[in-house]
């Protein structure tokens, strides 16, 4: 006798809002993406402008001089840096194939294919680190975003009960409020380690007289994101420049590059990162492949603060009681 089957209206219904919902989540997939920076973003500046709110600089004025301070360090960054990143990097892209020739002379390099490969480098690095918001409009949407959420902030607990309830409001708080404290820390601390291994790596090659110091450099501190492998990586391009002077040159590059690293490791690393939850270094790695292969660049960025999200929510809604 065959069986029967019954499917009640409330589980048609259920279905179809399912799936209306999941449509409407990849319609608005954009948006989300950029709610989800600016939420990155007020994380990381919200305690700036606390420490201006607590030496009572009104609390509007206080994100100003913050947006203000953090477009100012951008723009120095565009109009300082970049010109001569473009220039040395082409350089080093037109450079690097000789180098690889007088070092493994018995390897066969194709020049042309070499520089094809790695000369959109410097000119792509700019749209690199503004490929993250896409355009003008966009950047100054988010910057729009994140100003009303740091405004907005104290009134998140009433939004919150109005809609929820005061107990899964409460919960619901104290998630968001760590998720924020660990995408802030995270952001800020890694800023940091990226910004100090760049510039202690700038003043070592600088003084070995290495050329192509600064695109060197921001390649080591861009690769500091990358656990165990990252700092190995950013050594070779100089290593290899090094060896068509002579094997010692590059002994004392190699040195340069490990004296740089004990530094973080016993100084920086325990001073900057002291108070963030870090993300297990495989789960570092494997995140930035899946999010890279999902989205390119920018899914590689986001990659760890979302690792993060996950990780806090799971990790909050388990560690408390469900009867709170």
């Amino acid at each position: 006798m065959p069986t029967k089957i019954e499917i009640s209206y409330k589980t048609i219904i259920f279905a179809v809002l399912f799936l209306i919902a999941l449509w409407l989540l990849l319609e608005i997939k954009d948006i989300l993406f950029l709610v989800f920076v600016s939420f990155i973003l007020m994380s990381a500046l919200r305690p700036l402008v606390e420490g201006l709110i607590r030496r009572r600089i009104p609390k509007t004025l206080s994100v100003i001089i913050v947006y203000l301070l953090f477009i100012a360090v951008i723009g120095f960054i565009g109009s300082a840096i970049v010109p001569p990143l473009v220039t040395q990097s082409a350089h080093l892209s037109e450079s690097l194939p000789e180098y690889l020739s007088t070092v493994v002379p018995f390897v066969k390099v194709d020049q042309q294919t070499i520089v094809g490969q790695i000369a959109p480098i410097g000119q792509n690095l700019l749209k690199v680190t503004l490929g993250l918001f896409g355009d003008v409009v966009t950047l100054v949407t988010i910057f729009v975003i994140s100003f009303y959420l740091i405004i907005e902030r104290k009134n998140l607990d009433i939004h919150l009960s109005g809609l929820t309830g005061e107990i899964a409001a409460r919960r619901l708080l104290i998630v968001i409020r760590k998720i924020e404290e660990r995408l802030g820390a995270w952001v800020r601390g890694e800023m940091a380690l990226m910004i100090t291994i760049g510039l202690f790596t700038f003043i070592g090659l600088t003084i070995l007289g290495l050329p192509y110091v600064l695109p060197l450099a921001i390649i080591a501190g861009i690769l500091e994101i990358v656990p165990t492998i990252g700092p190995i990586i950013s050594a070779i391009p100089a290593v290899i420049i090094a060896l068509t002077v002579s094997p010692v040159y590059a002994l004392i590059t190699v040195v340069v590059y490990f004296v740089i690293q004990q530094l973080e490791n016993q100084l920086v690393v325990p001073f900057v990162m002291k108070k963030v939850v870090g993300v297990p270094p495989l789960v570092t790695l494997l995140s930035l492949l899946i999010g890279g292969k999902l989205a390119g660049i920018t899914g590689a960025i986001l990659a760890i603060p979302i690792v993060v999200t996950i990780e806090t929510i799971i990790s909050e809604y388990l560690r408390q009681p469900q009867g709170n």
